[in-house]
């Protein structure tokens, strides 16, 4: 895997910033400024990270992620002027990290880069340095070091969701996706109530810990946080 950050950014002033303030915190940068040709650099070069504008001439941000999540886990963080909720959720849904809006502070960049590569992987850490939680998904139970709850199956699939990216940011769509594969409809309040469910269960296992958090207005995510 390359060390190198692959800026997608029209804006040629903040690209360069971007780019001075990421190789002063030690990564290798290259730079795009056309949709049309970052599929084609992300395959031949496979960058540790791509920093992903939503508005770009040629093509824009989504449906580049959309085609490389086709081919590639390669973590994408999306910069974006456009504030709107759905644009947010959406380029989330696609299968991009994080997301960052404009206007925004190069160092805030860098440290979002940081924990985002954390979190996948990179730089000699795990995905979830720390995590108590064993699943297994032939018996639908979760283990800890001190025990183990069995969940139903829309419960689990709940939980494999979140817990394969920690500190992702998923909405309510995009887990109902993940839960009911027939699409059927179903409400907010259907996930609402399975996400309780299994707070409570995690809970029995693990009273000292937050697991699953609430992000108001937009979904839910996986982090362990002590219990205040």
């Amino acid at each position: 895997m390359s060390d190198t950050i692959l800026i997608v950014e029209d804006e040629l002033r903040l690209a360069r910033l971007l780019s001075d303030y990421l190789e002063g915190a030690g990564y290798r940068t290259t730079h795009l400024v056309d949709g049309r040709t970052v599929v084609e650099c992300v395959r031949a070069e496979g960058p540790a990270l791509i920093l992903l504008d939503l508005m770009l001439p040629g093509k824009d941000g989504l449906a580049i992620c959309r085609e490389i999540r086709a081919f590639s886990s390669v973590p994408i963080v999306m910069t974006t002027a456009r504030v709107e909720e759905i644009d947010r959720l959406l380029g989330l849904d696609l299968g991009a990290d994080d997301y960052i809006c404009k206007p925004y502070s190069p160092r805030e960049v860098v440290a979002r880069v940081k924990a985002v590569l954390r979190r996948a992987g990179q730089n000699g850490t795990t995905t979830s340095p720390g995590d108590p939680l064993v699943l297994d998904e032939s018996t639908l139970r979760v283990r800890t070091g001190q025990g183990e709850v069995e969940l139903t199956a829309v419960e689990f699939a709940l939980l494999t969701a979140l817990h394969a990216t920690p500190g992702r940011i998923f909405s309510r769509d995009h887990l109902m996706d993940r839960i009911y594969r027939d699409h059927r409809v179903v409400s907010d309040r259907t996930i609402d109530s399975h996400v309780k469910k299994l707070r409570r269960k995690l809970a029995e296992l693990l009273p000292e810990h937050d697991l699953i958090h609430s992000v108001y207005g937009v979904g839910y995510r996986y982090e362990i946080r002590p219990t205040s």
